[in-house]
């Protein structure tokens, strides 16, 4: 099936047969009706020239020219029948839109360029003949008149065919990459979403596992110092005193971090940098701790009663903040764990300063039976965010019991 695109407008198809629309039924039958009724006009004067009754001249000329209405599904038959009737001097609304759409329709050059130059050629012919033979005048003018005629009723409408199909075909090529543009753009957006949707989830996590390494720490050390103070109240006063104002400090640096970190978390939107990450990595809400601060840390611990020893091997410096930061939280975090799961139990840390990474184990030992630990509640997820903070900077992590009864836990991680 071939289409010319006259009434392609819209989307969808609501005519009949092999008509893609109402309109364009509408319009072929009309013309169709209106060859016809020429063609059988034409027909009584060449019935009576051929002699023949009229009434099948005007037959005749009736189903020729009601073949204008089968246009757009063989245009090819329907510009034949024109040129056959031609030498009848009948189709002139069938031969002009004949060719018009099988310009405009899909075939190939050849056939088009076959059948105009019949066309041509006939009218050519049948104009030679019906003026040669009805005037007496130059045949010069004579062929000047019919070459004239032939171009002006074969050229035009093959010109504004082409014309129509190119557009159409130009507006067919631009529909479809708007539509594949379209479809391209829904799926950049879906995209986008899960994007989004994945770097809302991976922040939810990492402010998750920040506020927890912050938080639990402290208020692991306060709870220890705290059931400390509960059991020495009455026997050592001093030491109950000294008890009470490690719980202090420790429960201010635990608010002035929760403060900062919610600070954060309020900031104008404008304020915040957009980052799209392609590895989660863990980043800092602000400036974190370092390794230099570890002395610091494994002091709390001691402060809480933890026998710890701190064994330090190359020299350190030069790394980034984001290692730093992960190695200090994995201590601090093993340490808390010593806290809850191993009270009174020997701990020892380890740091190794290697080319090109930094080492760190925290092993304790087997829990003294006599030891009653603070029962400290655990969340579960210590472990985890550990193996998350390292493994997303390229690291090494492990963690699992010791042959003597104790717990280890063990990071690598690069320099770089």
């Amino acid at each position: 099936m071939t289409s010319t695109g006259d009434g392609r407008e819209g989307t969808g198809r609501d005519g009949p047969w092999w008509w893609e629309r109402r309109r364009g039924a509408v319009l072929d039958v009309g013309l169709g009706v209106a060859s016809a009724v020429e063609c059988a006009f034409e027909g009584v004067p060449t019935a009576r020239e051929a002699g023949v009754p009229v009434w099948a001249g005007v037959l005749f000329g009736a189903l020729a020219g009601s073949t204008l209405v089968l246009r757009r599904r063989r245009p090819v038959a329907v510009v034949l029948v024109g040129i056959a009737v031609a030498p009848a001097t009948m189709g002139f609304l069938l031969g002009v839109v004949g060719l018009y759409t099988l310009a405009a329709c899909e075939v190939s050059r050849r056939v088009l360029a076959t059948l105009a130059a019949m066309s041509l050629a006939g009218t050519f012919v049948v104009t030679y003949v019906q003026t040669r033979g009805d005037v007496e005048a130059d045949g010069t003018l004579v062929i000047v008149l019919s070459v004239f005629m032939a171009v002006a009723l074969t050229v035009p409408p093959v010109l504004l065919g082409l014309y129509v199909g190119a557009r159409r075909r130009l507006m067919e090529s631009l529909q479809e990459r708007a539509d594949s543009l379209e479809r391209e753009l829904s799926l950049l957006a879906d995209r986008a979403e899960e994007r989004a949707e994945w770097a809302r989830r991976e922040e939810r996590t990492r402010i998750a596992r920040e506020m927890h390494d912050v938080v639990a720490h402290r208020v692991s050390l306060m709870v220890v110092h705290a059931a400390a103070l509960q059991a020495v109240a009455a026997k050592d006063p001093v030491k109950a005193v000294r008890n009470a104002a490690l719980v202090g400090d420790m429960g201010r640096q635990a608010l002035t971090e929760l403060r900062e970190m919610l600070g954060v978390l309020r900031a104008p939107e404008k304020e915040k940098q957009p980052v799209v990450r392609e590895v989660s990595a863990p980043v800092a809400l602000e400036e974190g701790p370092s390794l230099g601060e570890l002395e610091a840390l494994v002091g709390q611990s001691r402060a809480a009663g933890m026998v710890v020893e701190v064994l330090v091997q190359g020299e350190g410096g030069g790394y980034r903040p984001e290692v730093e930061q992960t190695a200090y939280r994995v201590v601090q975090e093993a340490l808390t764990n010593c806290h809850k799961h191993a009270p009174g139990a020997r701990v020892v840390v380890r740091l190794a300063h290697r080319e090109g990474e930094v080492a760190m184990q925290v092993e304790n030992g087997p829990c003294e039976g006599e030891a009653r630990g603070a029962d400290l509640p655990s969340g579960g997820n210590g472990l985890v965010g550990m193996r998350e903070r390292v493994v997303g900077l390229g690291g090494v992590f492990v963690s699992g019991p010791t042959d003597g009864g104790g717990f280890k836990v063990s990071a690598v991680l690069p320099a770089r």
